[in-house]
């Protein structure tokens, strides 16, 4: 599917990339994680939809450790 020459899967790394981008302006840092997390989450989307899995590894498993390490620091760890 294309829309305007642009396939579905360049939309989404467009997207998590403006997510990624987005979340560097921000000074409240449990914002930057989430907003981070969300572009972290549409990485590993855009990883999954490349020609293969073998091409979007390396996105998938960065984005997923950043994911990780944002909800730790957002949700879990303790003040």
């Amino acid at each position: 599917m294309e829309l305007f020459g642009i396939t579905l899967t360049e939309y989404i790394g467009y997207f998590a990339s403006f997510f990624v981008l987005l979340s560097f302006t921000m000074k409240n840092v449990k914002r930057l994680r989430i907003v981070n997390m969300i572009g972290c989450t549409l990485f590993i989307i855009y990883g999954f939809m490349l020609p293969t899995v073998r091409v979007g590894l390396p996105i998938i498993i960065a984005n997923a450790a950043i994911f990780c390490v944002n909800f730790y620091y957002a949700f879990l760890k303790k003040n």
